[in-house]
């Protein structure tokens, strides 16, 4: 549709030549316009390069976006807008990671389903960001919740579940192609990444394996699998809650107490992939502290297993240590009170104090216990491990410092080179045994010390890295140890006791787990009655009335965790309405990887790393060819809120009274703090009558004013609700316009940095758009734009910013280019410019930014063909910054008497000349002979006298 047409099928806003700058009918024409002629729908059959942006996956909340939420959405949307301009076919997508806790709690409460207020979120939220502004290709929208889409994140799961880790080949395989192996050669030459448990077995005895003993051994091998696993437990929530969704040992939706619980779960074998996702992150273009986070999580260590013998069961502790060399210095050992052989170790004289120690264990979470270094607590098994070389006895003690889920659950202590060791030994008068006479405990764990420190036994006299061969070999003569690589990271939980997520598309047979068939995708969430667990604490799926495969098998009644949809989506933005596959190869060949990713650090080592990981699945089995999805990533800073204050009169007793005491008086009366809604300030002014109406507890306030006015305190917080300070982006739009909102979020500071709003500078940036708008305009409203020939100075100020604003864009320095928006303005401004070459290429420099007005002024430049939007970004002429001109600072012995303006083309002779005949100059000069000119091109003239 032509705009001519347009304006003619939308007259009831129309807006021609008004006197001032009208936002609200110029940000509903062009968004009504945006929509009705899909601006920004993206198609895959184009010549032109591609360009992938992408925005993490909001989740839709009831409360609604807040002006800290779009700052991202902005950045991104402002590259987006840019790169269109300079020839890029972009990708810019949205939709909604619309599974999660919180939908389900609220049915909980009201009985509403979660579909209903999940619908009714986004919708607020597709609300909000139109009216923003963004250039999103709404024709690919997804939601994790519909069945259309989470039939694939089923999909996906079967990949994993049919796919093991080959070491040899380092990648997944199809699970049929073990199956062979194990059918033709037994276990023989299988190096898998795999459970510790597992068979070896010659092709006869595979095959004579029953069915269900075949399933259960290959379960250890597949991707996505089923076993015993340490989880965080809240059985007020009847539910599986992930690290960061426990707080202090409570959970964070609630504050319900969390335990330390074994469970049959579902897992990810993301170990495998281990050393991948840490040679992957030396690819890709990330902010340094995120890198470093992933390789903290990651956490890899080399170095060896130790196994301490015990003798009275038959049994070995396995040790996983990076010292080795220190292993003379052991004199305990400690094992996670989880340990699968606490049990048997414990005598029964320590098994009370073990069972109490363990139960009191169960109430932290595995983040706090990690974090807790200062407590010192532990509980003595009563039993005793063989030193591996030595022979003598050590005593097996538990404590909640060391995880069962990390390395193998247990640790050799080695006090006098351990500072925790240390600390646990003196607490509890345990043996502590030198490693070196001469060495302080601090030093002893210093790998990069080459001093003959060891004195003990057969490797007396040697280096830490003699040592540590001479100690590997030697327990491997032993049968007691081997080298190893260990990492920090562990298989990730995959199942939640929750209704509001995607079902896991498996049945058991004879308590073996099966996949349902593909052609039976998608497996659809049952209604049930409630959205809690069962009175015997199965969860909520089992409440679903005859919910069974083939109406006789069970199926798997937990869901997927909250990551799992959100863990492939940029894959389904590509192809969105496929039905026969996740993308189709020519939209993933055509797409490949996200360019530039936006988002933020609080996701670094979830969904970044397991995106990476289903990424490498996905590869692996053959389904596209990058190793990385996400090319560039920035991490946006956090709009901080600003909160109002104002201050309770204190009776004498300490009471609060009714009476508000303004900030410049406060210091002479007793008050106290409290927030007030910010929206109720205007320029940290209160609004004295609208606070009254605020709350019934208010409606008989009294105040305290200076000069009649009721001054707030202020201070930088984190916006939310329970401080008052947040702001809606819908009154910002209502009073100052989209445009204003965007260019002032970019205006804050650098993007990447936190910084605090504030609602009074704003008005600056709305002052500004007028300006824009009055450079197209005469004194009485209309439109008054010249086709004459622009001056240098004009070409000189566009030029300018032309560069500024590509430089600033391309660095992702947004706030740089705001504050050049401004001066090129008050340039022209200054020029009284009204040329259309200099306007037309202007417009489409800002309309990134301010993508509104700019449509607006586009329009009214005569472009009726269609949006600015696929305009080309003017081409950048460095000539018109060169100065042909300079006002040289003449001073006369020294001291700088005057300015005089002189081309820059002249030779010393003829500056010399032109200076000598200067009138102001012989005025200084007073008829005193000139001995000498001192002159500097570009710089300084000096007459000497």
């Amino acid at each position: 549709m032509t705009l001519n047409r347009y304006f003619r099928n939308s007259c009831k806003i129309l807006f021609l030549y008004e006197m001032d700058y009208n936002h609200k009918s110029i940000e509903q024409k062009w968004q009504a316009f945006w929509a009705e002629n899909a601006t920004f729908k993206t198609s895959e059959s184009t010549q032109k390069p591609k360009y992938y942006v992408l925005d993490m996956f909001p989740y839709p909340s009831g409360a609604g976006l807040h002006v800290g939420h779009p700052l991202g959405y902005i950045a991104s949307d402002i590259f987006s807008r840019y790169k269109r301009t300079k020839g890029f076919n972009v990708l810019h997508p949205m939709g909604y990671d619309s599974f999660g806790l919180p939908a389900e709690q609220y049915a909980i409460q009201t009985g509403q389903h979660p579909a209903i207020t999940t619908e009714a979120n986004i919708n607020r939220y597709r609300e909000q960001m139109d009216n923003i502004g963004f250039s999103f290709d709404w024709s690919r929208e997804i939601r994790t919740s519909e069945p259309d889409y989470y039939k694939w994140t089923q999909w996906i799961f079967m990949q994993a579940f049919n796919a093991w880790y080959d070491k040899n080949e380092d990648r997944a395989l199809p699970i049929e192609q073990l199956i062979a192996h194990f059918e033709t050669k037994g276990s023989q030459g299988v190096h898998a990444e795999s459970d510790e448990d597992i068979l070896t077995f010659t092709a006869e005895e595979w095959l004579s394996f029953t069915e269900q003993d075949q399933q259960k051994e290959l379960l250890k091998y597949r991707l996505a699998f089923l076993r015993e696993s340490t989880v965080n437990w809240c059985a007020a929530l009847g539910t599986v809650l992930a690290n960061d969704e426990v707080i202090n040992g409570l959970s964070e939706r609630g504050g319900f107490p969390v335990e330390q619980k074994k469970m049959m779960q579902w897992s990810m074998r993301i170990t495998a992939y281990a050393d991948r996702l840490l040679r992957g992150l030396d690819t890709i273009d990330w902010p340094e502290p995120l890198i470093e986070m992933q390789r903290n999580w990651i956490g890899k260590s080399v170095g060896a297993l130790v196994k301490f013998p015990v003798p009275q069961l038959d049994e070995n502790i396995e040790v996983f240590t990076t010292r080795v060399d220190t292993i003379f210095g052991v004199s305990f050992v400690v094992l996670a009170p989880e340990h699968d052989l606490v049990g048997s170790l414990t005598t029964d004289a320590q098994r009370s104090e073990v069972e109490t120690y363990i139960e009191k264990t169960s109430k932290k979470s595995e983040l706090d216990r990690m974090a807790d270094t200062k407590t010192v607590s532990g509980a003595f098994t009563g039993s005793y491990a063989k030193h591996p070389i030595t022979g003598d006895d050590v005593q097996i003690w538990i404590a909640d410092y060391v995880l069962a889920g990390y390395g193998t659950g247990a640790v050799m202590a080695v006090p006098s080179g351990d500072q925790r060791d240390y600390v646990f030994a003196k607490h509890f008068n345990l043996p502590i045994v030198a490693i070196s006479d001469s060495q302080h405990i601090e030093e002893a764990a210093d790998p990069n010390k080459d001093g003959l420190y060891i004195n003990s036994g057969f490797i007396n006299g040697m280096n830490y890295v003699e040592a540590t061969d001479a100690l590997i070999i030697k327990l491997s003569e032993l049968g007691l140890g081997r080298a190893k690589v260990n990492f920090r990271m562990r298989d990730a939980i995959f199942g939640r006791q929750r209704y509001w997520g995607e079902p896991v598309p498996v049945f058991f047979k004879d308590g073996v787990p099966y996949l349902i068939k593909e052609e039976e995708l998608p497996l659809l969430l049952p209604e049930v009655d409630k959205y809690l667990p069962t009175e015997s604490g199965e969860p909520p799926l089992a409440r679903a009335e005859g919910w069974k495969y083939q109406d006789q098998y069970e199926y798997e009644l937990s869901t997927m965790p909250g990551w799992a949809g959100s863990s492939w989506y940029w894959f389904r933005y590509m192809d969105p309405q496929n039905r026969a596959a996740f993308a189709s190869k020519d939209a993933v060949d055509y797409w490949k990887a996200v360019d530039l990713y936006i988002g933020g650090s609080e996701h670094a080592t979830g969904h970044l790393l397991y995106s990476r990981f289903w990424n490498k699945i996905l590869k692996d089995l053959g389904f596209h060819n990058e190793e990385e999805p996400f090319k560039k990533l920035i991490n946006q800073g956090m709009i901080q809120g600003r909160s109002s204050f104002v201050y309770r009169l204190l009776d004498e007793e300490g009471r609060g009274t009714n009476t508000y005491v303004s900030l410049g008086l406060k210091d002479s009366y007793n008050t106290i703090p409290l927030h007030v809604d910010v929206n109720i300030v205007h320029n940290d002014i209160l609004n004295t009558d609208k606070f009254k109406v605020s709350r019934p507890d208010y409606a008989e306030a009294e105040f305290i004013l200076e000069d009649g006015k009721y001054i707030c305190g202020t201070e930088v917080e984190k916006m939310s609700k329970s401080k008052f300070n947040v702001v809606n982006p819908d009154d910002i739009i209502a009073l100052y316009g989209a445009d204003t909102l965007r260019l002032y979020e970019m205006f804050l500071g650098p993007l990447e940095q936190a910084k605090p709003w504030n609602t009074n500078g704003i008005e600056g940036v709305y002052k500004f758009l007028k300006k824009v708008w009055r450079l197209f305009h005469d004194a009485e409203g209309n439109l008054n734009v010249s086709d004459e020939e622009p001056t240098k100075a004009e070409y000189k100020a566009l030029h300018k910013i032309i560069k500024k604003a590509e430089d600033d864009i391309e660095r992702f320095s947004f706030n740089t280019s705001v504050s050049a928006f401004m001066i090129c303005v008050n340039e022209l401004t200054d020029l009284k410019c009204n040329k259309k070459n200099i306007l037309q290429d202007f417009v489409i420099v800002l309309s990134s930014y301010a993508p509104h007005i700019t449509e607006e002024l586009w329009s009214l430049l005569g472009n009726a063909a269609g949006s600015i939007s696929y305009a080309a970004y003017p081409k950048f002429n460095p000539e018109y910054l060169i100065e042909s001109e300079f006002a040289y600072p003449v001073s006369i012995n020294g001291k700088m008497k005057m300015n005089l303006s002189l081309s820059l083309d002249l030779d010393q002779k003829a500056v010399e000349d032109t200076v000598l005949s200067n009138a102001d100059v012989m005025r200084y000069l007073d008829s005193k002979a000139v001995k000498k000119m001192i002159f500097v091109k570009g710089k300084i003239i000096n007459i000497v006298v």
